[in-house]
């Protein structure tokens, strides 16, 4: 064997070996896709299936597809004014902690002014507590105010959030200054500054906690239940939790109301994903 014959033999060697370790990479890759994607198949499968069997599990053997349970949903249990509630409060909560969140992280990153420490000391100390430690306080307060049973109280107590400002004061702070103070010489206001030029820098940190804030109150129950009474300011997940009657469960509408309140969500991470991920990336090298 000269020595042409052995480096080809080697090279073929290592390309099996990469050959198989691609293989083995997907096959866990899959596996792994495979644990977290079957119980939204089965959700989606369940949603979609006319009747479940004794046990209250999916009867594969015997599955016929209805959409009845989709339809029931708003002719019977007028799901519609808690969706809408839901789409209302969750859309203005993430808008104003994009706009709040950016602003009271510029001037924690860019600003110098006395107590500015003790400002994010603050900001740090708040996201140690606990969120419901404040419950009690929260209903107590906006009784005070009025706005208990209102949008106002689904809203206001959450237009920003400690996570939030702190996320954006040390992303900002990574960004180089110089076009800021570019603009700074021609003139340029501090809100112009902002709007366009951090903020654009800054689109993969709000992809990032514009998806974190939709879907911690996307998903929100306890604040909604404990803030509200009447069925008209009810949210979905609120809604969800009191479709079950006390006796029996209709376990299909079940599903379909599960399917509805989890797809908003699922949308706006395949939206967002590429954002998400260099959001992650970025924040990770960057420290």
């Amino acid at each position: 064997m000269d020595g042409n014959e052995a480096g080809a033999g080697t090279a073929g060697m290592i390309a099996r070996s990469q050959s198989k370790a691609r293989i083995l990479r997907l096959a866990v890759a899959v596996g792994i896709a495979g644990v977290f994607l079957a119980p939204f198949v089965y959700l989606l499968l369940g949603s979609l299936a006319k009747n479940f069997n004794l046990a209250g599990t999916l009867d594969l053997a015997n599955y016929s597809f209805t959409l009845a349970n989709y339809s029931s949903l708003f002719t019977q249990a007028g799901l519609y004014r808690p969706l809408i509630n839901s789409i209302i409060v969750a859309l203005i909560v993430t808008l104003g902690n994009v706009l709040f969140c950016t602003l009271c992280g510029y001037v924690l990153a860019r600003r110098r002014f006395k107590g500015k420490n003790l400002v994010m000391l603050s900001v740090v100390m708040v996201l140690m507590i606990p969120t419901h430690v404040v419950i009690i306080p929260m209903y107590l307060l906006t009784n005070w105010l009025g706005i208990f049973d209102s949008y106002l109280a689904l809203i206001l107590p959450f237009l920003v959030t400690p996570l939030g400002v702190f996320l954006m004061r040390q992303y900002i702070s990574t960004l180089p200054a110089d076009m800021e103070e570019s603009a700074r010489l021609e003139g340029a206001s501090e809100w112009t500054i902002v709007w366009k030029i951090v903020m654009p820098l800054c689109k993969p940190a709000l992809a990032v906690l514009s998806v974190q804030v939709f879907l911690v109150n996307w998903n929100s129950f306890i604040y909604p239940f404990i803030l509200t009474s009447s069925e008209s300011m009810r949210t979905l997940p609120v809604a969800l939790a009191l479709l079950q009657g006390y006796q029996s469960i209709n376990i299909p509408q079940l599903f379909a109301a599960s399917m509805i309140s989890a797809l908003p969500t699922t949308i706006l991470f395949i939206v967002f994903s590429r954002r998400i991920t260099e959001g992650i990336i970025s924040g990770a090298l960057k420290g």
